[in-house]
């Protein structure tokens, strides 16, 4: 691997703020201490710090996307389901601010719900969305809208995430991981009798 370009030590430097601060930390002026440039060499590779965070946000999506498309998915739907979701705890555990950045903060070009989804633009939902359609089609799940029952299990997920991330809960690593199946397995049975 060859010396670092000015614009990848520039990222570097704001990975390693947002991942020890988060994302307030990252400004022009801090990353450009980090990195030994003025602030306006910052402004050359990015245009403003908006601009800065998306990049993060944007590789911190293909992290997670590369991930999900390397798992092997076999078993039952619910195993799939499980496998996959399993992935997204372990990705936010280990980077719980930049996870943060990529579902809480408000970001331009986010995608939004409904439409970006049923276009099939986010490459972290594609995978859910396959095996509950894999699941309609064999009959093991009852037909109905993907895309909303994809968004609701991940918003169960990244809301437990949030409140675990943010302190609300006594739980070890394991016993959140724990707290999460059993809330996945609830969503997906059901709790009425």
């Amino acid at each position: 691997m060859g010396p670092q370009s000015t614009s990848e030590k520039i990222a570097a430097a704001a990975r390693r703020l947002l991942a020890q601060e988060g994302s307030d930390a990252v400004t022009m002026r801090r990353v450009a201490t980090e990195v030994g440039v003025t602030a306006m060499a910052v402004y050359r590779h990015y245009p403003n710090r908006a601009g800065l965070l998306n990049v993060l946000a944007d590789e911190g999506f293909s992290d997670l996307a590369g991930r999900l498309q390397r798992v092997r998915l076999s078993g039952s739907t619910e195993k799939k389901l499980e496998k996959l979701m399993n992935i997204f705890l372990d990705f936010s555990l280990e980077n719980p601010r930049l996870f943060e950045l990529m579902f809480l903060e408000p970001r331009e070009g986010a995608r939004q719900f409904p439409d970006d989804f049923r276009a099939g633009l986010s490459p972290t939902a594609n995978p859910t969305a396959r095996v509950l359609q894999e699941g309609m089609e064999a009959g093991l799940l009852r037909k109905d809208d993907v895309w909303e029952i994809v968004f609701e299990m991940g918003a169960l997920l990244q809301g437990l995430i949030m409140l675990y991330l943010g302190g609300r809960m006594t739980l070890s690593e394991q016993g959140f991981r724990g707290l999460c199946r059993r809330s996945f397995e609830r969503y997906l049975h059901g709790i009425c009798k």
